[in-house]
């Protein structure tokens, strides 16, 4: 029986131990020394095929590791690029393994920051995709994914430059939410004024701006925008016309008001009316002024007064009548009030002509009578001027005829105070008349007709009074030249019989003489008992002297030697 070959322990087989095992296995077969050296060749060529896999297979090993190793630095390269760092990668030294554990935490960094710049593009692309959809009015925001973030640029200047437009179009959205807010409170204040459902408004702009609906975001879009605007406009407009519709009726109002004298306390029902009269658009804020109901209330009003108008008109007409004679009379024009009113009368029970007609031509007429009132109201003046300075001049005509004005009686200090105002004004009466009358011929030259006054031409009246002026010029001096030849008679008779008292009375007066030639009797009188009890005691005083016959106004002179020496 053959031995039992030895085993071996796994751990201590070699292939000497096996080639002994697999020689003692043919020696107890009777393997042939050829069949042996054919197994031991196929066993040999085997075991070179191990070898040669197991080369190959570390070779491909070696060169995926190269691969790898090339693909690393390559992505860390991309990475820091795509980056923007300046990282410096670690140069390649050692073994391959020690190559690849050197990159290999730099290349996961690098993947780490990535993911994280990565993140905070997708969120800022996230907030811009957002707002430009707000300010684009899209009911859906689209969502952003990796694929909408450009992974071969993720610098931090061109996260910078994405932060920066964010930031642009932050600040867009506030410009816009604050023009939304603001044009959202002019449509309040404006409907306010015209009473007008503010919500209702708005919710036909845009539901999302009703701030009853929380959790929405108010819409921005340029859309709503639009919209707001266009309806700021509508309602300014709207705004506009009701206002100058308002103001229409209220200057009806008022003009009613004037035609039939309403008092004052039925005004102030319609107070908060009239004073929208010379409002500006942008001056009316008061809540609900504008309202249609007010506007209707307004139109009922005028509406009921036109009816009361129409029972009154008469009246008015003629009170427009006498205003315009009260005007006429004011400034001397002649007026036929009689005749006008007849003609008035006659179109008012013919009922062929409208009344509102009639009193606005009838205002018209009182306008141009104060126009043309206006325009004689210097020449007037004037006119009173001369007529007052001529009355002074007569009346110190009649004041320097009076003998007895320097007379010790009652007022006469009064008396020659106002003579010597007169002289003064008269002296002025020659450039008086020649200004008026330059004033007239210029106003006649520049409205075509005379100036009258009380139903006379102011010229003729000028006329006259100059040749009349004249006339007592003349007269005063023939009076002066006969009083100077009297006087010069009586030097003569004192000469021929003596000397007489200066207080001699002259023999022409009598109790008449302050009754026939006194003192005027103008704004200032003397009392009548003064004068007359003044020239009786005279008389009484003279009455027992026997005078001889002296010329008229005689008066006693002191002698002048010369002249008796002479005679």
């Amino acid at each position: 029986m053959a031995a039992t070959p030895p085993s071996f322990s796994p751990s201590r087989t070699t292939c000497a131990s096996l080639l002994r095992e697999l020689q003692m296995i043919w020696d107890e077969i009777g393997e042939s020394d050829n069949d042996r050296d054919n197994m031991l060749l196929q066993l040999e060529q085997e075991c070179l095929d191990i070898y040669h896999r197991r080369v190959e297979e570390t070779r491909m090993h070696k060169a995926d590791m190269y691969q790898w190793l090339a693909d690393a630095e390559a992505q860390a390269a991309n990475l820091v690029s795509s980056l923007g760092e300046s990282t410096v990668l670690p140069r390649g030294k050692g073994s391959l393994k020690q190559q690849i554990a050197t990159i290999r935490p730099v290349l996961e960094d690098l993947r780490s920051k990535k993911d994280e710049r990565i993140k905070e593009f997708l969120k800022i692309k996230s907030q811009i995709s957002q707002i430009c959809d707000e300010i684009a009015g899209c009911g859906q925001y689209k969502s952003v994914t990796d694929s909408d973030v450009n992974q071969s640029d993720l610098s931090s200047k061109k996260l910078g430059e994405l932060k920066s437009h964010l930031q642009e179009l932050q600040n867009e959205k506030i410009l816009r939410q604050q023009k939304v807010k603001s044009h959202i409170s002019t449509i309040s204040e404006l409907t306010e004024v015209m009473s007008i459902d503010f919500m209702k408004t708005l919710n036909e702009i845009h539901p999302s701006l009703d701030d009853s609906l929380k959790g929405t975001l108010q819409s921005i879009s340029n859309d709503t925008l639009a919209r707001l605007t266009g309806v700021i406009h509508s309602l300014k407009r709207e705004k506009q016309q009701r206002l100058q519709k308002m103001q229409e009726l209220a200057k009806l109002l008022v003009e009613l008001w004037d035609l039939m004298e309403t008092p004052t306390e039925e005004q102030k029902e319609f107070s908060h009316v009239t004073r929208l009269i010379s409002a500006s658009t942008d001056e009316v804020s008061t809540r609900g002024c504008l309202s249609s109901e007010v506007i209707e209330q307004v139109e009922g009003e005028v509406q009921r007064l036109n009816v009361v108008k129409a029972s009154k008109m008469k009246d008015l007409v003629f009170k427009r009548q006498n205003e315009l004679e009260e005007i006429y009379r004011g400034v001397h024009m002649d007026v036929d009030s009689e005749s006008a009113r007849q003609i008035l009368t006659s179109l008012i029970e013919s009922g062929n002509v409208d009344l509102s007609d009639l009193l606005q031509n009838m205002d018209g007429q009182i306008r141009q009578a104060k126009e043309q009132a206006l325009s004689r109201r210097d020449i007037l003046d004037r006119t009173e001027k001369w007529k007052f300075a001529a009355e002074e001049e007569k009346w110190l005509d009649e004041y320097e005829r009076d003998e007895n004005r320097y007379s010790a009686v009652r007022g006469a200090h009064k008396n020659l105070k106002r003579a010597e105002k007169a002289r003064i004004l008269v002296s002025k009466i020659p450039s008086i008349v020649e200004n008026l009358t330059a004033r007239v011929k210029a106003w006649e030259m520049e409205k075509g007709i005379p100036f009258l006054y009380e139903k006379i031409p102011l010229l003729h009246s000028l006329d006259e009074y100059i040749v009349q002026r004249r006339l007592r010029e003349e007269e005063k001096r023939k009076h002066r030249e006969q009083k100077r030849l009297q006087e010069q008679a009586a030097v003569e008779q004192e000469a021929l019989f003596g000397s007489r008292s200066a207080t001699k009375k002259p023999l022409c007066q009598s109790n008449n003489a302050n009754t026939i030639a006194g003192t005027p009797t103008g704004r200032r009188l003397l009392t009548p008992s003064g004068r007359h009890g003044t020239s009786g005691g005279k008389e009484r005083r003279e009455s027992g002297r026997v005078n001889p016959i002296i010329p008229v106004n005689y008066v006693a002179l002191p002698k002048d030697d010369s002249v008796s020496r002479g005679n």
